[in-house]
């Protein structure tokens, strides 16, 4: 199979022609798709919502300039490329592929849509790009495991934003569990995290009717429906955008806990064996405990959500669809999703040994024997924003050639974890152990479940097929 693209002439995207830039590989653009980039990487960023404003400008990073921005509602990219262009000029586009065709960029940010990020991150890497992907990296089991093909086959270096990965305190942490120093793990107990809903309006696909061409782009993969503002805001708690994205959804919170649980399990290629739903799936909030004490609206004895400023124990108090979830992995230890969110660590785990338990949070632990965390050794809290140690990562592996703290694969180990559960609960077998083979990523004994490991691609949208590394 050929590494090169095939050249279209434009992409029909609804009931309007839009004429969309060639898509061409890197070797044409004049680009060494294995030279390290100039000292300074060009950047462009693709998505132009509130994460990529916080990704892009606050970490204090040396070393990349973002070039430019890339939304399909154009709008807001100008408007972002505007608060940019206030330090260094920073041009908009509204399709990706002409950004990266024109702006000579070694790199982009993929801060879209969930269900957007599979297929433009193929893109990207097939034009030469190395690749910053939000988290969840992937809608889907089977699209993530194309992502990590991708990367592969065209040597890209990718980062997943599952930034505690990068924080120095829950990495010493990390490390104390891995190394043995509560003993084996027999057990881990995370969140009992919310689910996503199924958006219930009708769908345009077959039909006559027209929608603006922003809109159409937008949908991506799903099935093209009338534009929607709640649809188009709350995209993260919709089945068909994402998997369950909210503050303390499975893909949203859920996806940093349970990446947090393999960095310390030291699983990050391989996967449970076994999955069993302990429950019927409800509608319920996560309200064991009262509100706790406030005074003009901060809640006392908590900092609040440092990325949000929202506090974080009232957004884990969201409702939604839930039910607990038990895993096992292949050496025996549990992994208990079964904790209220109101208290716990909401973006961790709990860690429990034959020694002790360890509690490992964003910029936060605690442990018993509590001399196990209060130790000489612990860096202590961050000491910059916390996204500035991952970018630096990332920016640093662009210009070494190497992996990343967040490698893909990693992406794709964490990401499934969130699908299993959210599988589990679609498949409702209560009681039931569900086979799971890590390697080959199916179910071993569970048709039903291996059917919703992919979702059917809208016409246009396909993921474009991999060339087998050379």
């Amino acid at each position: 199979m050929s590494k090169n693209l095939s050249r279209r002439d434009a992409l029909k995207i609804g009931a309007t022609a839009i004429a969309l830039p060639t898509i061409v590989p890197a070797s044409v653009l004049g680009r060494d798709a294995t030279a390290p980039p100039s000292e300074t990487v060009r950047v462009g960023v693709i998505g132009c919502g509130g994460r990529a404003r916080m990704i892009s400008q606050g970490a204090d990073v040396r070393g990349f300039d973002v070039v430019a921005v890339a939304d399909c509602l154009k709008k807001r990219a100008d408007n972002f490329a505007a608060e940019l262009s206030a330090k260094k000029p920073c041009a908009a586009y509204e399709d990706f592929r002409k950004m990266i065709e024109k702006e000579k960029l070694d790199a982009v940010m993929v801060e879209t849509t969930t269900h957007a990020r599979a297929w433009i991150t193929v893109l990207a890497m097939q034009m030469g790009m190395d690749v910053y992907i939000e988290k969840p990296m992937c809608l889907t089991i089977s699209e993530g495991r194309a992502m990590v093909n991708a990367a592969r086959a065209y040597d890209r270096v990718t980062q997943v934003g599952t930034q505690q990965r990068s924080m120095p305190i829950n990495n010493w942490a990390s490390d104390l569990v891995k190394n043995g120093a509560i003993g084996k793990v027999k057990a881990v107990l995370a969140p009992n995290f919310i689910g996503p809903y199924h958006w219930t309006g009708p769908t345009l696909d077959g039909s006559k009717q027209s929608v603006e061409p922003w809109w159409d782009i937008w949908t991506n993969q799903a099935e093209l429906r009338p534009y929607d503002g709640q649809l188009h805001r709350g995209w993260a708690k919709w089945w068909a955008y994402d998997s369950g994205g909210m503050c303390f959804g499975v893909t949203g919170w859920g996806a940093h806990s349970y990446d947090q649980i393999n960095r310390a399990l030291g699983t990050d290629e391989t996967g449970p064996v076994e999955i069993v739903l302990e429950e019927e799936v409800a509608e319920r909030d996560s309200g064991r405990f009262a509100p706790r004490e406030t005074v003009g609206g901060v809640v006392l004895g908590d900092t609040g959500d440092i990325d949000t400023g929202t506090d974080y124990h009232e957004m884990a108090r969201l409702a939604g669809p839930r039910a607990k979830v038990r895993m096992k992995m292949a050496n025996g230890t549990e992994l208990r999703l079964h904790l209220d969110g109101d208290r716990g660590p909401g973006l961790g785990a709990i860690f429990v040994g034959e020694n002790g338990k360890i509690e490992i949070n964003r910029n936060k632990l605690a442990s018993n024997p509590k001399e196990l965390v209060h130790s000489p050794d612990n860096p202590g809290p961050n000491r910059r924003p916390e996204t500035a140690y991952h970018i630096e990562d990332w920016i640093n592996a662009i210009k070494s050639r190497s992996r990343c703290t967040a490698d893909i694969e990693y992406g794709q180990r964490s990401a499934t974890l969130c699908e299993l559960v959210n599988i589990a609960r679609a498949v409702n077998r209560v009681g039931e152990p569900l086979k799971w083979d890590p390697d080959a990523e199916r179910f071993t004994n569970c048709d039903e479940g291996n059917t919703m490991l992919s979702r059917p691609r809208r016409q246009g949208y396909e993921l474009p097929e991999v060339a087998e590394k050379a």
